[in-house]
Formats: structure tokens, sequence, C-alpha cells
């Protein structure tokens, strides 16, 4: 079974995100290949956060957005090579664009056309509910944000959408997986 996983810009839940995808990635070993999409602000985020190697040790296949359609990860998605698309963590930018159909990068292009072949698309926006959240910068300190009305109401938006999924936080994503995928023990 092959997963693609998007990375937007977004370091909040970066690092939290990397581990739960590592710990996925270890449960369902050779039964599952995993390929990571970077947007090219997802590339520059991860280099801030020094993760980028340990996606590049991790995952097999790491691939960087040059344009929307390069890498063709929409084709593919089109052609099934996918069983699900995970974009996680998503900015909001890439949310609005995705609540309102926008397809003008790698991620929101593919997630589209996912959803358009009824490839399930699983989404963790990092602006998720209305009100005040705390991100960790790349040097260890705290931040307090607030997320606006109008980022968790495209979230909201997004829920209700047909074949997307919107998830909150990096402890949900062996769930997705156990769900659509089935217990990793029992493979």
């Amino acid at each position: 079974m092959k997963v693609a996983w998007g990375i937007t810009g977004s370091g909040d839940k970066l690092k939290a995100t990397l581990e739960a995808m590592k710990a996925v990635q270890e449960s369902y070993g050779d039964e599952l290949e995993t390929e990571v999409f970077l947007s090219k602000a997802g590339e520059q985020v991860s280099k801030y956060y020094n993760v980028l190697d340990d996606l590049r040790e991790s995952f097999r296949k790491v691939w960087v957005e040059k344009n929307a359609n390069s890498p063709f990860l929409a084709g593919r998605l089109q052609l099934g090579e996918f069983v699900l698309l995970l974009v996680a963590p998503a900015t909001s930018n890439t949310v609005a664009k995705l609540a309102y159909g926008i397809a003008d990068t790698m991620l929101t292009s593919g997630a589209i056309q996912a959803m358009k072949t009824m490839t399930p698309v699983y989404i963790m926006p990092v602006d998720y509910r209305e009100g005040t959240t705390v991100t960790v910068l790349p040097d260890g300190r705290e931040l307090q944000l607030r997320v606006r009305k109008e980022d968790a109401e495209n979230v909201a938006k997004l829920a209700v959408m047909e074949g997307i999924t919107a998830i909150e936080n990096p402890e949900e994503i062996m769930d997705v997986f156990t769900e659509r995928l089935g217990d990793p023990q029992a493979l």
C-alpha cells in the first residue's frame, strides 16, 4: 500500500507529525510505503525546524514542489497510486484554498484531484479552532498565536466537504491509518 503525505509551510505540529508518521511507518513496516511531498514552503520550514534530514532518512521518497504539477502528485492520485492523501500540518493558506476549490499548488491540486477520484483526503489544519494556541519555535521557545475566526470557518467548511476529513492533532494520525488500512498487527 502506498500513501502520500503532504507537508505545507507550517512549523506548528511539524515535529509531532513527523514522529507520528514514523510510528505509522514502523507499525506497518513493509506493508506501507509513504511518499512525502513537500510544498516549496514545506521544504523551507522543514530546514528551519531541522527535520528535513530526518524526513529523508525515515522515508524512501521525499519530493519537493517545483510547481503545481511537478512532481505530478495530482496525476498519480488520479491513477489510484495512493490509498490516501494526508496533508499535515496544513497552513491556513492551504486550508483556505481547498475550502474555495483553488488548485494552484502541488498539494491543493493533489487534494482536489484526490477528492474527484474518491481517494480519501485527510487534512490536519494548524488553525483548527478559533481562539489562542501555543506553538513551539525552532529554538524551543513558545509563541502564543490567535487563530482567526475566518481560519476556523475554513476548517469547518472542509469538514463538511465530501471526500475530506479534518483532524486536529498528530495523535489522531495512527487512528486514520488503522481505520483506512486496518490494524497493522493483523496484516
